[in-house]
């Protein structure tokens, strides 16, 4: 990889911060026990994995025991909506998401809907947003779910979670918020949006892949969706991966300490990289600018253009990501900004870049020079 290359797609995946690497080493060396073991070196791993979560816990304004350890937000997403759907089914079988889910929590509602389940899927306004008059109007009697992001993966447009969570709250209804792209980037803290379930990423925050959490609010209805031992207050059973756990809680530390002035920072970089694109481009359309947004992350559409010849023409120089995915030689529209309801010839030229702890502000100006000759 070339040095002079510009990582601008953190919210496909960040490095594994230094210092979280460095915690979670022993863990894979002298301290590898097995959690579950009564002998030093499963108590020294068992102790870890509570100090972990506890640190999830505090990031996120919660008890440790409402934390579970998953695999990813991947799992995290289809552990809440298959585990509030079987929990709940006796009750009613209506969910209600949007249409502009990650695929983490639209393909889990299309199975449900396989087997039997009725998911009606909001529309959004052109910025993404959400109406939380339609969601109150849409709940049913036989509502047992609603699922909605905290922050959308490619635009980064926030959404009104605590409006939606009041609702819910008052309808009897459990709330779950995939936050895979809002923890550690702007304040989460579950009690103040009122949220009954919310996922984390652990790859999103400078922890590894192949880590995450669900938070889970205290007597929220929730089942088992895979079989084992008890692990994980016998909801997500399989052996713990302490490293990982504990690199997760360091990370989640990390974050809760300087979200506040990470915020500033990259909003600041941020739109200095949308001025310096549209100062050179002018017919280029951010998408989402007009509601609250990630501080971190710019969708940008370019008239008449291929998100996947942009792309190319900038793999040597700026690493970023597509607003529209290629299946086979078909481009196709990213669904979120079809539900935006972007033009096709601005979607299929809409790319995601997306700033990070990392990024520099000579990065920043270095980005801006190369898309003025770009396009110029």
């Amino acid at each position: 990889m070339s040095e002079s290359l510009i990582y601008l797609d953190y919210n496909a995946t960040t490095p594994v911060d230094p210092a979280v690497l460095d915690v979670m080493l022993p863990y894979l060396r002298e301290k590898f026990g097995n959690p579950s073991c009564s002998h030093p070196y499963g108590s020294d791993a068992k102790k870890a994995v509570e100090e972990a979560r506890k640190k999830v816990a505090n990031a996120i304004g919660c008890f440790p025991e409402e934390i579970i350890f998953t695999s990813g937000g991947t799992e995290s997403n289809n552990l809440a909506i298959f585990g509030v759907a079987e929990a709940l089914k006796d009750q009613g079988r209506h969910i209600i998401t949007s249409k502009i889910e990650h695929p983490a929590v639209i393909e889990p509602m299309v199975e449900l809907i396989h087997r039997g389940f009725d998911v009606t899927f909001l529309p959004v306004d052109k910025n993404g947003l959400v109406d939380v008059g339609e969601i109150e109007r849409l709940i049913r009697p036989d509502t047992i779910l609603v699922s909605v992001m905290h922050a959308n993966n490619e635009t980064g447009v926030i959404q009104p979670i605590k409006e939606i969570a009041t609702i819910t709250r008052a309808k009897g209804v459990i709330f779950h918020s995939d936050a895979a792209q809002s923890f550690g980037k702007i304040e989460v803290n579950v009690r103040e949006l009122g949220v009954d379930l919310l996922s984390i990423a652990g790859h999103k925050t400078y922890a590894p892949k192949g880590i995450g959490a669900l938070y889970v609010k205290r007597d929220t209805p929730i089942k088992r969706v895979i079989f084992g031992a008890g692990q994980e207050r016998g909801v997500r059973p399989g052996t713990e991966p302490v490293a990982q756990i504990v690199a997760l809680g360091e990370a989640a530390e990390m974050a809760s300490k300087t979200v506040g002035e990470e915020i500033a920072r990259l909003e600041k970089l941020r739109n200095m990289l949308e001025e310096g694109i549209l100062a050179s481009t002018p017919n280029a359309v951010v998408h989402g600018k007009g509601a609250p947004r990630l501080p971190n992350t710019l969708s940008i559409g370019f008239p008449g253009m291929s998100s996947a010849e942009l792309l190319g023409k900038m793999q040597n120089r700026i690493a970023a990501s597509a607003g529209a995915a290629c299946h086979g030689n078909e481009p196709k529209i990213s669904h979120v900004l079809e539900a935006m309801g972007v033009s096709p010839g601005v979607a299929l030229g809409t790319i995601r870049l997306s700033l990070g702890r990392f990024t520099t502000e000579e990065e920043i100006r270095a980005a801006i020079d190369y898309f003025a000759g770009l396009f110029n």
